[in-house]
């Protein structure tokens, strides 16, 4: 007798079980489809939702690999245990001290992840009866990538619970939902634990417990120092060059910092047919024209050095595609296939206005020097309106050539 006989009878003896989903969840995840064609389809293909997923996973890999290294790097650096100068290719950043600390603190958000959020959605179909979806399983690698390393665990446990249950399951789970769980769950720490989530510190392994520090009225500079974006809301002077920035040895959350690896990235998902093109470059057009225009406003003198947004303002237009998490955030997120318009013109349009919108919110927001978070949670929201339009659009258009032909 083969597995799907097998497997067929084990669930019509315990159809009426309450952890059945649970099975059918663990079971799809391990093996294969809960349910597969076989005939009367128009197209037939191997990739499912659980392989969609992976693939997305195996693009984030190498910068979840990459943050470890670098949040070990960031520590020693910061410490005055090694220079700056070796970058890159230098032999004290590939380094297993650099990778231990890491992981240290880097795997623990990991398994809060996916373990809360995993449980939850079993939770879930339990309750309702439904099949396990694997929705989650790019969200639960995510949400330890675009977060600061030094978050407590039970905040992410927290905001985890809170993004699934009502950034997903209260639309009625995957492919319902309107806004990308992963930025639900971080806007969820930003407004509910903004000291927190103010992504301007470096974390330090070893060092005092900030909120002892507070107490203890010691000055956090002398432990931690703040990303690029920070220092720029600042008018400070950044002291990192366009290859540090290019590579990602710079402070920053865990997976958001090699504009590099983010790339190749974007290049595997469009290659798989996963990640919109349309979406990453309008995207970054609409980044580049708000940047340029910002230059403008700087050359033509409006602004002066004295301007609290100064420093942003001046930065070089295309400097702005390197830092922050604007690059993990178009290639990632903003693409979600979900939250994302679904027409070709609508995916232009959509695209360019989160680039836009992201600069501007950057500039504009010197309290909270980023801006693409809220810019693609934003257009989540305005992408079926985007769609509507551009389907009247084209019914209008269809409408005026059949006009013409009868008349």
């Amino acid at each position: 007798m083969g597995l799907k006989q097998n497997l067929h009878n084990f669930k019509e003896k315990n159809k009426d079980k309450k952890w059945l989903p649970g099975f059918n969840a663990l079971f799809t995840f391990l093996y294969m489809p809960n349910e597969t064609t076989h005939n009367g389809t128009h197209i037939k293909a191997a990739d499912d939702l659980k392989r969609t997923m992976n693939t997305v996973i195996m693009a984030l890999v190498p910068c979840l690999i990459f943050g470890m290294f670098n949040a070990g790097y960031q520590h020693h650096l910061a410490q005055g245990l090694i220079e700056s100068a070796d970058g890159f290719f230098g032999a004290s950043f590939w380094t297993w001290d650099n990778f231990v600390i890491g992981l240290w603190k880097v795997l623990p958000l990991v398994i809060v992840s996916y373990g809360v959020g995993l449980a939850v959605e079993f939770i879930f179909a339990i309750i309702k009866g439904h099949e396990v979806e694997e929705g989650y399983l790019v969200t639960g690698m995510l949400v330890p990538l675009i977060v600061p390393v030094d978050i407590p665990l039970w905040m992410l446990a927290v905001a985890v619970v809170f993004g699934v249950v009502i950034g997903k399951e209260v639309f009625g789970g995957t492919g319902m939902n309107i806004l990308n769980p992963a930025l639900t769950i971080r806007a969820f720490l930003f407004f509910a634990y903004p000291t927190w989530m103010s992504g301007d510190k470096v974390w330090i392994h070893g060092a005092v417990e900030r909120d002892q520090a507070i107490a203890a009225g010691q000055n956090l500079d002398a432990i931690s120092g703040e990303t690029i974006l920070g220092t720029l809301a600042q008018n400070k002077e950044v002291g990192y060059n366009v290859m540090d920035m290019f590579y990602g040895i710079i402070p920053g959350s865990v997976g958001e910092t090699s504009t590099l690896l983010i790339l190749l990235g974007a290049l595997f998902l469009i290659f798989t047919k996963i990640g919109s093109w349309r979406i990453m470059l309008s995207s970054v057009i609409g980044a580049l024209v708000m940047g340029l225009i910002f230059n403008g406003v700087v050359s033509s003198g409006w602004i002066t050095e004295s301007s609290k947004f100064y420093g942003l303002m001046s930065t070089e237009f295309w400097h702005h595609l390197l830092i922050g998490g604007f690059a993990f955030g178009t290639v990632f997120m903003a693409t979600d296939p979900v939250t994302a318009s679904q027409t070709t013109k609508g995916k232009w349009i959509y695209g360019f206005l989160v680039g836009f919108i992201s600069i501007m919110i950057r500039v504009f927001n010197p309290a909270y020097p980023e801006g693409v978070m809220l810019a693609i949670l934003l257009m989540n929201v305005f992408a079926p309106t985007i769609d509507h339009y551009v389907v009247q659009g084209n019914v209008k258009k269809r409408m005026k050539r059949v006009k013409v032909k009868t008349a």
